[in-house]
């Protein structure tokens, strides 16, 4: 494997190129994103966290489905979209309550397998949608989803607080399989007991209230590297990773795995004391975890490999989304 090969390709992946967007947005919405005061996470976490009462939080998420998902595969679409406003929650060391969705449509048909899609993954996960709206008149199909969660405030995990020292972990399900027609999806949940799939979910919110964890994230569009850039960014921190230690699944080339969007999948931060209570959690609930770099305070992402090091991403030069002070 050359590792400036895999490096530029990383670099080039469309589901990091365009996260980029995602700043000039921030710093537009930024000076009414807290006008009430309660806002306890900033701009750039799986999340946010609104404060009703000092001691509880309210989290509220959304994500729209990638159109290309949809053309490809509508039910699994809709299955999805379940599946990540779940995991935004889970990654928050949250509790998910319930969904609602906007839905466009210009064909039925492509309609009523989104809707199957979200009833399985209702039903696997344990989340019900509970309202939303409707546009059945649209010129194009396309599916977004908000989720709302809790979480006490003392106990709620966020990207942004990772320490100088922290050790990288990577906790992944290596049960699973490539979907059929987007290779770049890793199936860990659709043929799994429901109970284990919400194991997986619950097992956050264990971890948050044992104060295990500094900082965390959902790996997400971006991949397993793009995901943890994302967290260095929020914490203002850098990363020294060592590919080879990454779990990976053995029938997928690094250049794909790297890529992947996981079911069950975390990268998070944690003090050295933590990391063996951690993997020992994780892996009880078939989350395979390693430790897999260093925090650094140089604000770059450097991998490691063969004996060769090189710098991913720099935050000063090439960030995922860049900061949002």
């Amino acid at each position: 494997m050359d590792l400036k090969r895999i490096i530029n390709s990383i670099q080039n992946f469309e589901g990091v190129k365009r996260k980029k967007a995602i700043e000039n947005v921030t710093n537009s919405l930024k000076e009414v994103y807290n006008i009430t005061n309660n806002v306890v996470v900033p701009f750039g976490d799986d999340s946010s966290a609104i404060d009703v009462d000092g001691e509880n939080l309210i989290l509220i998420a959304a994500d729209g489905i990638w159109g290309k998902l949809i053309e490809v595969d509508p039910y699994w679409a809709g299955y999805c979209s379940i599946l990540v406003n779940v995991n935004d929650i889970a990654a928050m060391g949250a509790k998910p309550i319930a969904m609602v969705n906007t839905l466009s449509l210009n064909d039925e048909k492509i309609g009523d397998k989104i809707l199957k899609g979200i009833i399985d993954g209702c039903h696997k996960f344990n989340v019900p949608m509970v309202g939303g709206h409707l546009h059945p008149d649209a010129d194009f199909n396309s599916l977004d989803v908000s989720i709302v969660g809790i979480a006490k405030k003392n106990h709620i995990l966020t990207s942004g607080g990772a320490k100088l020292g922290d050790k990288v972990l990577v906790a992944i399900d290596l049960d699973g399989r490539q979907h059929p027609k987007f290779k770049l999806n890793w199936d860990t949940t659709y043929h799994k007991d429901p109970k284990l799939v919400q194991d997986q979910i619950k097992v956050m919110e264990k971890i948050a209230k044992l104060d295990l964890i500094n900082s965390c994230k959902d790996i997400s569009n971006p991949g397993v590297l793009g995901t943890l850039e994302m967290l260095l960014e929020a914490s203002s921190l850098g990363a020294i990773v060592n590919l080879e230690k990454i779990p990976k699944s053995p029938d997928i080339g690094w250049d794909d795995w790297l890529k992947i969007y996981p079911g069950a999948a975390f990268v998070l931060t944690a003090n050295q004391d933590n990391v063996e209570k951690i993997i020992e959690i994780f892996e009880e609930y078939s989350l395979n975890t390693a430790v897999v770099g260093e925090i650094i305070e140089d604000k770059k992402l450097f991998l490691d490999y063969n004996g060769e090091r090189e710098v991913l991403f720099d935050q000063k030069i090439n960030p995922v989304i860049g900061s949002f002070d």
